[in-house]
């Protein structure tokens, strides 16, 4: 039998709170999400100001980085450079800013944001993983 990790809500917590740090210091009104291998939701928080359209992406994005098992931007580099058929795959958000957790090479995990530039989306998915992994 294998033995499997996976996102406690103490986790679920530190991630969350770093993710806020990062969002906060750099004045970002964004939501965040945390969602568990399969891509269900653990967490979520909408700062406030953040635009609603944000929920229903910053949950895309983590999903798609669980249920794909990598980083978003991939996926989106891809449609970007012309693979546009890629955009029939059902369920996933083409977008910057849903990033994995993983642990010793396994996927427990993932943290989708938006509500700022991509980028910046990512980079603060990015501070609540390195608070989990450090």
């Amino acid at each position: 039998m294998k033995t499997k990790h996976y996102l406690t809500l103490d986790d679920c917590k530190k991630i969350m709170v770093a993710a806020e740090v990062e969002a906060k210091k750099n004045n970002w009104a964004v939501c965040i999400a945390i969602v568990d291998d399969g891509g269900h939701l653990l967490s979520f928080q909408r700062l406030d100001t953040c635009a609603i359209a944000s929920v229903a992406i910053a949950q895309g994005k983590a999903k798609s980085a669980a249920i794909r098992r990598r980083a978003t931007k991939g996926d989106e580099d891809m449609v970007n450079n012309g693979r546009v058929s890629a955009l029939s795959m059902p369920g996933v958000t083409f977008l910057e800013g849903g990033v994995p957790i993983m642990v010793e090479g396994e996927l427990i995990g993932a943290v989708g944001v938006s509500g700022v530039k991509s980028s910046e989306d990512a980079q603060i998915a990015q501070a609540g993983i390195d608070a989990l992994l450090g």
